[in-house]
């Protein structure tokens, strides 16, 4: 479907940019997200609750069989060979939750049904299995998708200026330490975020996801906070229960270890779509909601975007319309993809290569001193 008479940016523009690492555009696109929107058929905008639970019972459906056969068979192997079992169970097991959780993420961004109430509960469900306070995050991950690359507003990954990096940062700008540093954010970067913001917007008092009078939320939310509270204490005492009649280390290698995968898959995709080279930050004197949804990237995992439903390599379209279900935004983004042309970011680097690139060229963001303007921030890692 075409724009019409609209502006209509050609294919050979994007083209130009050859290098994914060169400098996206900071100026106000030629655009609106209005004319965005009318190069996009109008069926990726249709939400489909038949088709969308038949997603939930796929993947739910390979949880149950991953699980019944490590529960069932991998005893009777060889003892060493178990050792070879467990980690591919884990590994098949944390791809498969994290696609489970991308489907709750959709249902927080309403773009599973036309039904508040059933997006709600299925994402309140799915979320508390995975450990994830539901309406808690919801409401703050709305707000990152309101204020996308503002250093003041923004909620998750906000990166710092030089002067603001911590004393002790220039000790882990080598190897050992980008090692020790990725390794913490990909095991403990989600829990350490929900309980204590760590790597979140800058609150003037404490905050934390499960805290319903906690600065992250209003008057409107403080109840769902609560709800959401009771989801995770709930699955947290059945857990407690599992592990009394199992065992913890039954309980670990059954459901820890793939949570611990899923959990480190999320901060991947979270931070390798909003740390790049080429991507700006704003300040308040340049920000604006589309120029800050353009500044995201989109990344290639292979056959995993299949398994994590397409949230990796279709996240620029989805920042742009968050409502659209994910088995829509292929098609929208190969139609936007011409229409936004040097504006549309994509870098096919393999992720275990790219998130250490960026670990090493994205340490904290400066203005360019010798060009205005003064509020459009890039990532620089002289330290």
């Amino acid at each position: 479907m075409g724009a019409g008479g609209r502006r209509s940016v050609p294919t050979t523009k994007y083209e130009q940019k050859k290098n994914p690492l060169d400098r996206a555009p900071s100026s106000k696109p030629p655009f609106t997200v209005g004319e965005i929107k009318k190069v996009i058929a109008p069926h990726c905008f249709q939400r489909s609750l038949l088709r969308s639970f038949s997603y939930v019972i796929y993947d739910l459906s390979l949880v149950f069989l991953f699980y019944f056969v490590a529960t069932s068979y991998f005893h009777f192997l060889p003892y060493h060979f178990r050792y070879l079992a467990w980690p591919i169970y884990w590994a098949l097991q944390g791809c498969v939750l994290t696609g489970v959780w991308v489907i709750a993420h959709e249902c927080g961004h309403h773009a599973f049904s036309d039904y508040q109430w059933v997006d709600d509960t299925v994402g309140l469900v799915l979320h508390s299995a995975l450990l994830v306070p539901y309406f808690s995050w919801k409401y703050s991950h709305r707000r990152h998708h309101s204020n996308t690359c503002s250093l003041e507003r923004d909620e998750v990954f906000v990166p710092k200026p030089k002067s603001k990096l911590a004393w002790f940062a220039k000790y882990f700008n080598n190897p050992l330490g980008r090692t020790i540093a990725l390794t913490v954010t990909l095991t403990l970067g989600w829990p350490l975020y929900l309980a204590f913001n760590v790597s979140g917007r800058p609150y003037a008092r404490f905050a934390c996801h499960y805290d319903p009078h906690g600065p992250i939320y209003n008057n409107s939310e403080r109840l769902q906070i609560y709800i959401s509270d009771v989801g995770i204490l709930a699955v947290s005492y059945v857990l407690y229960r599992v592990a009394m009649v199992k065992g913890l280390v039954w309980l670990a290698c059954v459901y820890a270890v793939p949570l611990l995968i899923v959990n480190g898959f999320l901060v991947l995709i979270t931070y390798l779509q909003h740390t790049h080279p080429s991507l700006p930050h704003y300040d308040s004197s340049e920000w604006d909601w589309l120029k800050g949804a353009l500044a995201t990237v989109d990344r290639d995992f292979g056959v995993l975007n299949k398994v994590f439903h397409n949230i990796t390599d279709t996240h620029v379209a989805h920042h742009l319309f968050p409502t659209m279900p994910h088995y829509n935004a292929m098609e929208a983004t190969k139609a936007i993809r011409p229409f936004l042309g040097e504006y549309y970011q994509f870098d096919g680097t393999p992720f275990y290569k790219a998130i250490w690139r960026e670990a090493r060229e994205c340490l904290y963001v400066e203005h360019d001193l010798d060009s205005p303007p003064k509020g459009v921030f890039w990532y620089k890692n002289e330290l």
